[in-house]
């Protein structure tokens, strides 16, 4: 497929996340980690060669994108702006209004999108990407016409299949017009989707069919993009693997981590720079560990995502979990992932429980946690950056901050 001369993707990174909470209590949702890489970082790399220049709009914690990404990722130049009050997507997007080319791409930073996806956009002037999926109430709803915009429906009350808004777009300079007819909607938000709608009633606004697409919606979400990316990996073995260690299938390991005799690893499995992992430990297949973790001594990881700097103590059991950066699990921590009654995992989610749709579901701990030796937390329960647990403590309910 020919580019057409693109050269600018905006990519909108500037919310504070509540539906990934406790994850994203302190930092930015473009910031959770995936296969060992932020979101954002992700997208950036998918953006290679379709663009010279991220713009990305940043709000809440943005700093904190600045000072992981910085001003460069590959072939891309990475430039900043800022949205000073986070009232919605289409202020976000007339926040680089006065940066913005006359064509650019349109990407939200807390999704996963593939290069693959968005290159079909290129060949129009105005063009959305809509992928489709088993119950469309989660979503906007693209209804069209010979592969034209007829008009985005949020979220409607059915769950049938349909074909979901992906975030991504292919907009000119007309957008920021369209922005000015947008007025609040019912959660006092100004919507880029309302100014879609606006154009497709104007003029031609193309539908191009997404394959790889990774919403991340709820913190559970990510288990779901960690497997799906894990899939393409590629084995490579950059640290030290002890005599007595055994890895199968697909396993990455980064530099400076060792691998200790015993150790047993099914991939897609990877492990980042400067871990420790084992002796004796089993890690199964689609986990993902990041940068200076540490796995212990006859302790199990299944399918699950440790961040940066996080350390499982001794004969721990981390399952279907995700721990933010710097956790400590004390010794003998378990993350109890399935009901007695073998049925699908609720969490807590705004003072509701909310049916995860999943089967096994283990904790979702949030960055700089502490539990206690012993510790045993329920399925599906929440623990909030900085908290603690005490020696031998069942976790039934979430530990919420303060």
């Amino acid at each position: 497929m020919k580019k057409k001369g693109v050269d600018q993707a905006i990519i909108l990174a500037a919310g504070k996340s509540t539906r990934t909470l406790p994850l994203t209590s302190g930092k930015p949702k473009a910031l959770l980690e995936v296969a060992n890489q932020a979101i954002i970082e992700h997208n950036l790399d998918s953006l290679q060669g379709l663009v010279k220049e991220a713009l990305v709009v940043i709000g809440f914690e943005g700093h904190q994108i600045k000072q992981r990404i910085g001003h460069r990722r590959g072939l891309i130049s990475v430039t900043y702006a800022e949205q000073l009050q986070q009232l919605g997507t289409a202020q976000a997007l007339k926040c680089a209004e006065s940066r913005a080319h006359d064509q650019f791409l349109v990407l939200m930073g807390d999704d996963l999108y593939a290069g693959s996806d968005v290159i079909k956009l290129l060949k129009h002037r105005q063009a959305l990407l809509a992928q489709k999926v088993s119950d469309i109430s989660q979503f906007g709803t693209v209804k069209e016409k010979g592969k034209v915009l007829a008009q985005i429906t949020e979220k409607p009350k059915l769950t049938s299949e349909g074909y979901a808004n992906t975030g991504c777009y292919m907009l000119g300079r007309e957008v920021f017009s369209a922005i000015k007819g947008v007025k609040k909607s019912e959660r006092g938000e100004f919507e880029l989707v309302d100014a879609i709608n606006i154009l497709a009633a104007k003029g031609k606004m193309a539908v191009e069919e997404a394959e790889n697409w990774h919403p991340i919606t709820y913190p559970w979400s990510l288990l779901d993009a960690n497997e799906r990316l894990l899939a393409g990996l590629k084995p490579t073995v950059h640290g030290t693997v002890e005599r007595g260690a055994t890895m199968k299938g697909a396993v990455a390991v980064g530099k400076g981590t060792v691998i200790k005799a015993g150790s047993y690893i099914e991939g897609p499995v990877t492990v980042g720079s400067n871990c420790t992992i084992g002796p004796n430990c089993y890690v199964r297949a689609h986990s993902s560990i990041g940068d200076n973790c540490v796995v212990g001594n006859a302790s199990e990881v299944k399918n699950s995502i440790l961040m940066r700097g996080t350390h499982v103590g001794h004969l721990s059991y981390v399952g279907d979990s995700i721990l933010g950066e710097n956790v400590n699990l004390g010794a003998s921590t378990i993350t109890a992932n399935l009901r007695h009654d073998n049925k699908t995992v609720k969490s807590m989610l705004k003072g509701q429980l909310l049916d995860t749709g999943r089967r096994k579901l283990g904790a979702i701990i949030g960055d700089n946690v502490h539990t206690g030796i012993h510790t045993t937390i329920y399925p599906g329960r929440k623990i909030w950056p900085g908290q603690n647990t005490l020696p031998g403590e069942v976790v039934k309910r979430d530990i919420e901050a303060g």
